[in-house]
């Protein structure tokens, strides 16, 4: 009698968008005190986008979806599952997924957020993988969807140059060939003792909306650059090698590595840090800034649309975000 094959997450499609407004250093340099080429020399960074007055996260996570969708090659029907990662949701509450959700017309499919910032996509595909793995649902939509804009401090050189505004989408579909293809493994971690290091410090439960906390910034995005910087460094690379090792697998089978595009700098060190070369790095920072839990979708659409991600190939996903969380994802496309 010949063994059931054991199911696989596998990636159907992806899709990404982007807003149209392009916020370019130079116009940075009208704002706060600094130059294109401090920019780009510490950051990598050369423009970002910045979603319309009217364009919420959801907005964009729908455009996003619905390419994704498209590239799947299914109908909104079809969809089970919707998990949208953002930590600049529409709302305090409903989710934004359900907004996704009611946008799509996906009626069959249960929406939840997820929030782990940076690292959300990444959390977000852990998750479709164990409903997908068990036989509990067989597609799955994950996005991550951001507008930093509402949450920068504009008169603060050391974050407004970092962030911009997206999302990503993938459609994951059950297959037959766990080990062989799709999602091989995810690894995601969290340590709340750091979490001073990148936050929001405003909120509902511990701190009531009130005019002196808006007048005091509580509603903008603080960051500890430097150490974060170096935390980012390790926490990545450990990460990847751990999901490469419980795989059997080493460096010179990674086709691409999609890191967290947080600054380039960060990129490179963990590049070097895992004597990978440049060429099997895929950056692209330098368009939109770090649009946070956008960041890995974007970056894996657009290295599969211009080839870099081909059929076969093995890519690695690296990621860290505030909490601090952080983690990884083996796929075999």
């Amino acid at each position: 009698m010949s063994k059931k094959p054991s199911p696989s997450a596998e990636v159907a499609g992806t899709g990404m968008y982007v807003p149209e407004r392009i916020l370019a250093n130079a116009e940075l340099e009208q704002m706060v005190e600094t130059t294109d080429e401090w920019i780009r020399v510490r950051t990598g960074i050369r423009e970002r986008r910045i979603a319309a007055d009217d364009e919420a996260s959801s907005d964009m996570a729908v455009k996003a979806a619905r390419q994704a969708v498209a590239s799947a090659q299914i109908d909104v029907g079809e969809l089970e599952m919707i998990v949208v990662a953002t930590s600049t949701p529409d709302i305090l509450f409903p989710s934004t997924a359900c907004f996704v959700q009611q946008h799509l017309g996906a009626n069959r499919a249960v929406a939840y957020d997820i929030s782990a910032v940076c690292s959300g996509f990444v959390f977000g595909l852990s998750i479709a993988e164990q409903f997908i793995k068990s036989g509990r649902y067989q597609t799955i939509l994950v996005i991550g969807s951001e507008a930093y804009s509402r949450i920068i401090d504009w008169t603060d050189r050391g974050t407004c140059i970092l962030f911009g505004d997206g999302a990503g989408a993938m459609v994951l579909r059950r297959g037959e060939n766990a080990g062989t293809r799709g999602l091989l493994s995810t690894h995601i971690y969290s340590d709340g003792s750091m979490a001073d290091l990148i936050q929001v410090p405003g909120g509902i439960g511990r701190h009531r909306i009130c005019r002196d906390a808006i007048d005091q910034n509580q509603y903008v995005l603080k960051m500890k650059g430097n150490s974060t910087f170096k935390i980012a460094v390790k926490r990545m690379a450990e990460v990847a090698e751990e999901a490469l090792r419980c795989n059997g697998l080493c460096l010179d089978d990674v086709g691409v590595m999609i890191p967290h595009q947080a600054n380039k700098r960060i990129i490179d060190a963990v590049a070097e840090k895992l004597r990978l070369p440049a060429e099997k790095t895929f950056v692209n920072i330098d368009k939109y800034g770090n649009t946070s839990a956008a960041s890995i979708p974007i970056a894996v659409h657009e290295a599969r649309e211009c080839g870099k991600i081909k059929s076969g190939d093995l890519v690695l996903l690296t990621v860290l975000g505030a909490g601090l969380t952080w983690g990884a994802a083996l796929i075999r496309w």
